[in-house]
């Protein structure tokens, strides 16, 4: 294993970290091949790209960083506090402390935060054979009491990475918080992209699927798809929406691409927000501030993707944990599942005596479908290519409903069920 705290670039099997100075900071950049991330440890530890073939995923405010992620001629990237006002959102993805309030303690009370969120995060670079990881430390923010550590790794040939975030209490007495990961990504004018916007999938608990939040000019409209699926589309509102039903999964889909986020979801933990274990926040451009939401004034069309760990009481010295699993792929509409290996754009089915999906995968390999008991041969679907789809229409041979469907490397192993099927008719 290699570690490197200085600039010098780390290189692995297929993974390379290098740290580059621009301007006032530095970027750490994280390449895996298809994928690659960069990071400003700088500002609150910020992911601020994530490119896919050079398709940047994450909005950026182009007010504020040009495009090399260097600020403007008259920004300074230092640390702020006060009102909302006056908060630099620099955008990307990023890690905060929920409950958010101004009420009292037990909230917290930003952004801006001139620690957690816009304070310098420490760095440490390691390399071992195809893994690539950055862990960004923040320093101890007085208010909460917390540290925060995001622990990024990526693999060589991957479209998908974790990003593991820890509140640590650091202070002298008992605190309660939950981890509040935030993914800030481009919206699209309504209608523009009809496919486009959020999809959650949901476990059917009995919890509410939604919950209002913030009505800043009216509160997102969600709806359920025909799969089992809540979407919000891109819309023009300046509002937040929360899912206490969340089954531990959520996807973005935009022009440049699809995005999708896997978590763990504690069913009888409680949760920040009424229970929300995800919450999906939009803006767009308004000519004048909202003065109930501290003077923010939104400019561009930005949609939140928000996944939050539940409300944990932590005792001195004590952490809470969220990891996220984060992948990016091709739009091909809209996404009915996410798995470890990829999502799915129509999930595999047996239809009109035809077998047929659309998976898009995180790295390469090959998609079977097997029967689940009894004989039959198996039934290759097509090739895997990470963050192209896979899209197949072909005979199912003895297969039936309930068969499951494989995705392997390319060498064989690493076999891991991503579906089943189901059985439709098509209605023409």
């Amino acid at each position: 294993m290699t570690e490197r705290t200085n600039d010098q670039a780390l290189r692995g099997d297929g993974v390379e970290v290098v740290r580059s100075p621009v301007g006032p900071y530095e970027l750490v950049r994280l390449d895996a091949g298809p994928i690659q991330l960069t990071a400003v440890p700088a500002l609150g530890g910020r992911i601020l790209s994530l490119t896919l073939h050079g398709r940047e995923f994450l909005y950026r405010n182009s007010r504020l960083l040009d495009e090399s992620l260097r600020p403007r001629p008259g920004i300074q990237p230092v640390p702020q506090d006060g009102p909302m006002s006056a908060w630099l959102n620099w955008g990307g993805d990023k890690t905060w402390p929920a409950p958010q309030g101004w009420d009292g303690p037990g909230q917290w009370a930003g952004p801006p935060d001139p620690v957690l969120d816009s304070g310098p995060y420490g760095l440490r670079l390691t390399v071992e054979g195809r893994t690539a990881q950055a862990v960004m430390t923040s320093g101890v923010e007085p208010r909460t009491g917390l540290r925060i550590e995001r622990r990024i790794r990526v693999t060589a040939g991957r479209t998908a990475f974790t990003l593991e975030n820890t509140l640590t209490n650091a202070s002298d007495r008992p605190r309660r918080w939950a981890v509040w990961n935030v993914t800030q990504l481009a919206g699209t004018a309504p209608g523009s992209y009809p496919a486009g916007g959020v999809y959650v999938g949901t476990a059917g608990s009995g919890r509410p699927e939604t919950v209002g939040l913030i009505a800043g000019t009216g509160r997102p409209h969600v709806h359920r798809t025909s799969h089992g699926v809540l979407h919000v589309p891109h819309q023009d509102v300046v509002g937040k929406v929360g899912f206490p039903d969340a089954a531990g999964w959520l996807a973005h889909v935009a022009p440049q691409g699809t995005l999708t986020q896997r978590f763990e979801v504690s069913p009888a933990a409680r949760y920040p927000d009424a229970d929300s274990r995800v919450e999906v926040w939009l803006e767009h451009p308004l000519h004048a501030p909202l003065e109930h939401l501290g003077g923010l004034q939104p400019l561009d069309r930005v949609v939140e993707c928000e996944v939050l760990g539940p409300l944990q009481e932590l005792a001195p010295g004590q952490s809470t944990r969220v990891t996220v699993e984060i992948g990016v792929g091709a739009a091909v509409g809209p996404v009915e599942a996410a798995t470890s290996w990829g999502f799915w754009s129509k999930l595999p089915r047996l239809e009109d005596g035809r077998l047929v999906g659309v998976f898009v995968p995180f790295r390469c390999g090959f998609l079977t479908a097997r029967p689940s008991r009894g004989g039959g041969e198996p039934v290759r679907c097509g090739t895997l290519v990470a963050g192209e789809a896979c899209a197949f229409d072909t005979r199912p041979g003895r297969l039936a409903a309930g068969a499951m469907v494989i995705a392997l490397a390319p060498d064989g192993s690493d076999a891991t069920t991503v579906g089943s099927l189901d059985t439709q008719q098509s209605k023409g």
